[in-house]
């Protein structure tokens, strides 16, 4: 799933404004306009000549892009919060999967529990053991880590949608 999907999925199951958008990017460290934030949320044609003619249609969302959005939907919805001693002040960018860092961040973003996040993604009807949700929450490189795969993201979004917009 591409990061670009990703928002356009977000955005929708989460209610927010193109005006928003802009705010949460811009809280994230990214200045965009309101034109750009349209281009974004762009669905992209898998047709080629299509692409090729809609270039600039369409702004592709990179994965810096797409993880400053996620730190500045936390701010947004939480607040600034203040570094600790000998944090830094922007919080680094990972390595890891996309779907991962999605699930992670709006874990903290929405103040979600783990039994919060078992519920939306049976609302969307799959099934998922506590552990098997940890292992999704993990740190790269540690023993339990396993990487995210789209059918998790995808239905996490869905099962959003369901929770917030009923």
């Amino acid at each position: 799933m591409e990061n670009n999907d990703i928002l356009i999925r977000l955005r929708y199951a989460l209610d927010i404004k193109n005006t928003d958008m802009v705010e949460i990017f811009k809280l994230g460290g990214v200045e965009v306009t309101k034109e750009e934030v349209l281009k974004i949320l762009t669905k992209s044609n898998d047709d080629v000549d299509y692409e090729e003619e809609n270039e600039e249609d369409v702004i592709k969302c990179n994965n810096k892009m797409f993880e400053s959005f996620l730190n500045g939907l936390i701010t947004f919805k939480r607040g600034k919060q203040e570094p600790k001693p000998g944090q830094p002040d922007r919080p680094q960018f990972s390595k890891e999967s996309v779907n991962n860092i999605l699930l992670k961040k709006l874990k903290i973003a929405l103040s979600l529990t783990s039994e919060d996040m078992i519920d939306i993604l049976d609302s969307a009807g799959i099934t998922i053991t506590k552990g098997e949700l940890s292992a999704l929450l993990r740190k790269v490189g540690h023993k339990n880590y396993k990487e995210c795969g789209d059918k998790y993201a995808r239905n996490f979004l869905k099962g959003l949608a369901i929770q917030y917009r009923d």
